[in-house]
């Protein structure tokens, strides 16, 4: 991440990939996941801005993607509506320009699930496109406490003695609908990405997903486990749906 843009009074490191040509653009915000082990936060979103920088060169498309707040090079600490406002931030960001024709939003994991909460809320958003997305989170908020120590292992909270009120901080874990959002999405288009071999979301979220989009492009990749953005086959799935879509 090469930039930086504020948000809530916090610095995100952020990467604006551009295509060739001078000429207006579709654009995407793309978004991470939540971090793992063993690097965690640290290197949370580290490959996003090679993927960025292909999509904008392969699909002709402008690419924001950035480090959400807790993560990378990102101030801050993690919370879902933290995130998701940093991911609107993106979104007005690119609204805004005067070369872009219109704003998508693609994500990864949990980055997938909130792209659609936010797209659901925001009329703005033409389009979402989500890999290996989780239908919930309910499962991190069964035990709050364990959840809380997960986070503070990955490093995404920054500020001593946050979260404030853990209670408000899990129900908003609690809350994410990822179907439901993608009832509300409709009709806009949703292309749906999943692995076999995912090992966090198991392929019976994606179905909920694009069942409740009702016309959603479900994209079951065989034997790929959960960094579809690594995988060919799921990039290429990609870049087809992108060339597909009305400017």
């Amino acid at each position: 991440m090469d930039e930086q843009i504020e948000v809530d009074g916090l610095k995100l490191a952020c990467h604006l990939a551009r295509p060739s040509g001078t000429g207006a653009a579709p654009a995407l915000v793309l978004t991470h996941d939540f971090p793992v082990a063993p690097r965690g936060s640290l290197a949370s979103g580290l490959t996003f801005p090679e993927l960025a920088d292909r999509l904008a060169r392969d699909a002709g498309w402008i690419v924001f993607t950035f480090n959400l707040r807790g993560t990378g090079g990102s101030e801050g600490d993690f919370s879902i509506s933290g995130w998701l406002a940093d991911q609107r931030a993106g979104v007005d960001l690119l609204h805004a320009r005067d070369d872009v024709l219109g704003v998508w939003l693609v994500g990864t994991g949990v980055g997938g699930s909130l792209s659609l909460v936010n797209a659901a809320r925001d009329e703005r958003v033409r389009g979402t496109a989500t890999l290996g997305a989780q239908a919930s989170l309910r499962d991190w908020a069964r035990d709050p406490n364990r959840f809380l120590e997960h986070c503070r292992r990955m490093g995404v909270f920054r500020t001593p003695g946050f979260p404030h009120d853990a209670g408000a901080w899990i129900r908003e874990v609690a809350a994410v609908d990822a179907p439901a959002a993608a009832r509300l999405l409709a009709p806009r288009p949703l292309l749906v990405l999943h692995g076999t071999e995912d090992d966090v979301a198991p392929l019976a979220d994606a179905h909920a997903i694009a069942d409740a989009h009702g016309a959603a492009e479900l994209r079951v990749v065989q034997t790929a486990a959960r960094r579809l953005r690594h995988d060919p086959r799921a990039v290429a799935s990609l870049l087809g749906w992108l060339d597909r879509q009305e400017l």
